[in-house]
């Protein structure tokens, strides 16, 4: 096939959550709109992170708890058929994806399948897959970045082998290594390290630093950690990934080294990496349109989602941290919005974050350290699941909510949460923050009994010395 040339007024590259928020919004506000993806619609979050993660961890939370059961009266030994998993996570997939491009469609966005490269600041040139599928140029007004983030290799481990998986290698695996050793305790890590242990996996994560989930705080991540260890996973903390050899029965030797020279080995079947993600721009020939990114990758941005080319957005993981979907989509909007002519603007101040461990983590805002250093005097209420009814009927006591306000007039300034659907929980808070919402607001509102939620409630109480279930301080 020839060349083919469109125009368009506005052109989204990469169709994540980031990319397909920002054309579905842009065509409603009726932007003519071109979304081009190179892989699957709904990026990596839906295909390949998000999605597929949280099917697995649901499926290995099911097996885990009908196995551990017995103090409920419960016997069973639950057998996990990967193949059937695999399948039904596929099928959770193809349906969320599948809603993805009738979505764009039904709003009128024109969906374009191919790799988008930058010609000059107002043309990009579409490569399409397969032999013989040729060239397409689009020209465009205006251009929404969302090309999203790719796991990160580290020297010696690339993942073009099978037995060195990335995250998405693990999320595509039909079988449970009998042995895995994973690289690196961030929240990738241990999602997967907690989830292939409930699996049956013997886990071994090998961490440079002296603990996991370095971005949290100890009493938050400490939870976490415990759990994963009476699960069996195995930490070797301070000790770095240097290499690895095959054994002669084809397994895997994994080498590591600290800081002072000192190196052990862990046998292993697989070896997951999983160090972080770095962002995408090396497929969009920047220089065509004398845009750079910045020293960590990312392309910086405006609060109104602008890089330092006004006509030319960049949103989700490519525009910088936090990496989540569902920052990206916050941004996306602003984008399409700011390119209708909309008085959009970015927010970062309520962007909640979520880990799901067991249990999962969740946190918004400020903690009681950062409001201190942002001049804040912060006054602080706990609530520990160890106290919370629904907690008890789930078998499930272990963390804690934690509210922080600001002591004089009481704004909700920030919460961490250590609690089964920990991700669920945080949104009330969020919302607090958001709307400028006081103690009094989240203490005052009845909460259904008993739930989780209560929880909330109580910390916020607790925080005013008027705590019913837990001891005011």
């Amino acid at each position: 096939m020839g060349d083919i040339t469109t125009g368009t007024d506005v052109v989204v590259i990469g169709g994540g959550p980031g990319g397909y928020v920002a054309a579905i919004r842009a065509a409603q506000r009726g932007l003519a709109t071109t979304l081009v993806e190179k892989d699957h619609y709904g990026g990596a979050c839906l295909n390949h992170g998000c999605i597929p993660s949280k099917a697995f961890i649901t499926a290995a939370d099911v097996a885990d708890e009908a196995a551990n059961a017995t103090a409920m009266g419960v016997h069973a030994d639950p057998e996990v058929d990967m193949g059937e998993l695999a399948a039904w996570k596929d099928g959770v997939v193809d349906r969320l994806t599948g809603g993805v491009e009738q979505l764009c469609e039904a709003n009128g966005v024109d969906l374009i399948e191919g790799t988008a490269a930058f010609e000059d600041e107002h043309t990009i040139r579409i490569a399409h897959g397969g032999e013989g599928q040729g060239m397409e140029t689009v020209a465009f007004e205006q251009a929404i970045v969302a090309t999203g983030s790719r796991p990160v290799e580290i020297p010696g481990f690339t993942f073009d082998d099978e037995r060195v998986w990335s995250s998405r290698d693990a999320l595509a695996a039909e079988t449970v290594p009998d042995d895995l050793v994973v690289v690196g305790a961030g929240y990738i890590g241990m999602e997967l390290s907690t989830t292939f242990a409930k699996l049956g996996a013997d886990v071994t994560v090998v961490e440079t630093l002296d603990d996991v989930l370095p971005a949290y705080e100890e009493d938050v991540s400490s939870v976490v950690r415990r759990r994963a260890s009476d699960l069996g996973v195995d930490f070797a903390f301070g000790e770095g990934a240097s290499g690895w050899e095959e054994t002669a029965d084809g397994r895997l030797t994994v080498r590591t080294e600290t800081a002072d020279g000192d190196e052990s080995t862990y046998e292993a079947d697989r070896v997951l990496v999983a160090v972080g993600r770095e962002p995408v721009t090396d497929t969009l020939e920047l220089d065509a349109i004398d845009l750079a990114p910045d020293e960590n990758g990312f392309l910086r941005t405006d609060d109104r989602a602008r890089t330092d080319l006004e006509h030319v957005f960049a949103v989700g993981d490519v525009a910088g941290e936090p990496m989540l979907a569902h920052k990206a989509s916050a941004e996306g909007i602003v984008a399409a919005e700011v390119a209708a002519g909309e008085n959009a603007a970015f927010d970062a101040r309520t962007i909640p974050a979520a880990v799901f461990t067991d249990p999962e983590i969740a946190t918004v805002g400020l903690t009681e350290a950062e409001a201190a250093d942002a001049g804040f005097d912060p006054l602080v209420g706990e609530m520990p699941l160890r106290a919370s009814g629904r907690a008890l009927t789930m078998d499930e006591t272990d963390g804690f909510v934690r509210i922080v306000a600001e002591a004089d007039a009481g704004f909700v300034l920030g919460a961490q949460i250590v609690a089964p659907e920990a991700s669920e929980l945080i949104a009330e808070v969020a919302l607090a923050v958001e709307m400028g919402a006081r103690l009094e607001d989240l203490a005052g509102t009845i909460h259904t009994h008993p739930t989780l939620s209560e929880a909330v409630m109580e910390a916020a109480e607790n925080a005013l010395g008027e705590a019913i279930h837990t001891l005011n301080e």
